[in-house]
């Protein structure tokens, strides 16, 4: 390693080759983010239910996760939210519009055990989905 009187060029130069080795730089860097995110830099997002699923968590959990799939309004991209907690997904129905926001794992991913699930449930045409699963709102009718 050049530690010399002229050796600045160079540990410069090392120092900015180590940066890509740090997650964080590289993603901002690259902007990774902007390019594949489908909520675009946004919390939140708006979208329509194409079909409601079942997914199997991941082991050593067994169990079965409520989901939906969603066509975001903004881009057309589909992507898969979680039903969040007991008896949410009677709440939502085909053709439903629906606001969905991270899960809140690391970088954005997903959450536990529920495999490539990145997204949750939040309101359901316009009324808080926690509203409606305990009976203080009632969804409107279409």
């Amino acid at each position: 390693m050049a530690n010399g009187e002229f050796a600045g060029r160079n540990l410069v130069r090392k120092r900015k080759g180590q940066r890509w080795l740090s997650k964080k730089w590289k993603r901002r860097t690259l902007r990774l983010k902007n390019k594949f995110d489908p909520l675009e830099g946004g919390p939140q997002a708006r979208g329509i239910v194409l079909e409601k699923i079942v997914l199997e968590q991941k082991q050593p959990h067994s169990g079965l996760i409520k989901c939906v799939k969603v066509q975001l309004i903004k881009n057309g991209k589909i992507v898969t939210a979680h039903a969040v907690r007991d008896k949410a997904i009677t709440f939502i129905d085909e053709h439903d519009e629906i606001t969905i926001a991270g899960l809140g794992g690391s970088q954005r991913g997903q959450m536990g055990s529920i495999p490539g699930v990145r997204y949750k449930v939040v309101a359901v045409n316009n009324i808080d989905l926690q509203m409606l699963r305990k009976g203080r709102k009632e969804k409107a009718k279409r």
